[in-house]
């Protein structure tokens, strides 16, 4: 099985210089997947397709809800993801272009980057990252406990300012709150006290859960 990942940007058509937020978004996006343990980096990176939509693969689940969260923290002000997450079969095709890439992964991460758009319309505003399946590719449950999760965290990091992501994005990487600090401006205190209002921790354990060594 394989993991296709489909990424589009929220509220592109409000972007008023669309070339320096693309520029900006790939940036954080390569930074992410700098900063990501080996087993969790991309088989294929994401890569802008079309318009404002970016794809790219992964070897499994678990390393591609990792990616994510990295990713969301790892945005740039002013740009928001949308993340549709697909396990299925990814089928190469030669082409005169290069490979081309189709099969029911895509159709899995498609139909879930559109769930993510119907519900984030409807009940969860905060809601940027689903995940859906091909049928037998991975047991139904486990598509349905991933997205229990998922909804939770959207919800914690939607209600984030950009200072709290840059400063969860920080931790996760390994800066000390005295560097965060520095880079912030402000004392070791306040980020101590902002990381621990916002309920930092759990997204921090949620990315060390998600990144730990397989058993």
């Amino acid at each position: 099985m394989i993991v296709a990942l489909i990424a589009d940007i929220v509220g592109s058509r409000k972007i008023v210089d669309r070339a320096r937020a693309q520029a900006q978004l790939e940036a954080a996006l390569r930074r992410a997947e700098d900063a990501l343990p080996a087993f969790a980096r991309p088989t294929r990176s994401l890569v802008a397709v079309v318009g404002d939509e970016l794809q790219g693969t992964f070897a499994d689940l678990r390393a591609a809800l990792a990616a994510t969260l990295l990713q969301r923290l790892a945005l740039p002000d002013g740009i928001d993801v949308r993340f549709g997450v697909g396990v299925g079969q990814v089928i190469e095709i030669p082409s005169a272009q290069g490979t081309l890439t189709e099969g029911s992964a895509w159709w899995a991460a498609r139909a879930a980057i559109e769930q993510a758009e119907a519900l984030s319309r409807r009940d969860v505003p905060q809601l940027r990252t689903w995940v859906a399946a091909a049928p037998d590719a991975v047991p139904a449950d486990l598509v349905r406990i991933a997205n229990a999760g998922l909804l939770t965290r959207d919800r914690i990091i939607g209600r984030w300012s950009s200072r709290v992501r840059r400063l969860v994005y920080g931790r996760i990487t390994g800066a000390t709150q005295g560097e965060l600090a520095d880079a912030e401006g402000i004392t070791q205190s306040a980020v101590s006290q902002t990381l621990s209002a916002a309920g930092a921790t759990a997204i921090i354990r949620s990315f060390e859960e998600l990144s730990a060594p397989a058993d």
